[in-house]
C-alpha cells in the first residue's frame, strides 16, 4: 500500500479541495446576500402595506369630511361669532314685518360670564302679530333663552278709526346661548 500512496498524485486533490472550499465560500456569500435581500425586500413590503394602509385612512377620512360637510356646514351655521351679531339683529327686525308687528333691539350686552349676548327687543303690533313674532323668534335657529317676556296692551282699538284693533307692545329679553366671542 505504500506504494500506491506515492503513485497517487496530490495536485488534482489539492485542486479539487480548492475548488470545494471556493466553491462553498462563494455559497455562503450569496446565500447571505440572498437572505439579505429577502430581509430588506419584506421590510419594504411591509413599509409599501403601512404606506397603502395610511392612503386609504386619509382616503376614508377625507369621503367622512364630505359626508359630513353639509352637517358641519349647518351647525356652524347655530352659532354666532362676535363678526355675526349685526347679521342676527337685522335678522331679527326684518322677522317683524312678515308678521304685521314692528319690531326695534334696543339693548345688546354680553353676559356677565362672557358666555352668551342678551337681546332687548320690543315689539308693537297686535296680540296675534306679537305672539307671532314670539313664536319666530322661539323657532329660530339660534339657540335662544328667554329672560324675560313683558307683553302688554298699549291702546284699545277705535271702533270709528281706520285701526279698530287693540295696539300691543312687548319687550322680550333674550340670551342667545349659541354665541362664540
Amino acid at each position: 500500500m505504500p506504494n500506491n500512496f506515492k503513485k497517487f498524485k496530490k495536485a488534482p486533490l489539492i485542486l479539487s479541495v480548492i475548488f470545494f472550499v471556493f466553491s462553498s465560500a462563494l455559497f455562503y456569500f450569496l446565500y447571505s446576500q440572498t437572505v439579505n435581500n429577502y430581509n430588506l425586500s419584506e421590510k419594504l413590503e411591509m413599509d409599501l402595506r403601512e404606506e397603502i394602509s395610511k392612503r386609504d385612512q386619509i382616503k376614508n377620512l377625507d369621503r367622512s369630511l364630505k359626508m359630513v360637510e353639509g352637517e358641519i356646514a349647518m351647525l356652524e351655521t347655530h352659532f354666532i361669532k362676535s363678526s355675526d351679531v349685526v347679521p342676527f339683529l337685522d335678522m331679527i327686525e326684518k322677522m317683524a314685518p312678515r308678521v304685521s308687528a314692528k319690531a326695534e333691539v334696543s339693548l345688546v350686552d354680553l353676559a356677565k360670564d362672557n358666555s352668551s349676548l342678551v337681546v332687548e327687543v320690543k315689539v308693537e303690533g297686535s296680540f296675534e302679530a306679537v305672539y307671532k313674532f314670539l313664536i319666530l323668534l322661539e323657532d329660530s335657529p339660534y339657540e335662544l333663552s328667554f329672560t324675560s317676556a313683558n307683553i302688554r296692551r298699549s291702546s284699545d282699538g277705535d271702533l270709528e278709526s281706520e285701526n279698530p284693533i287693540p295696539k300691543w307692545s312687548a319687550v322680550f329679553k333674550v340670551n342667545l346661548l349659541s354665541f362664540i366671542k
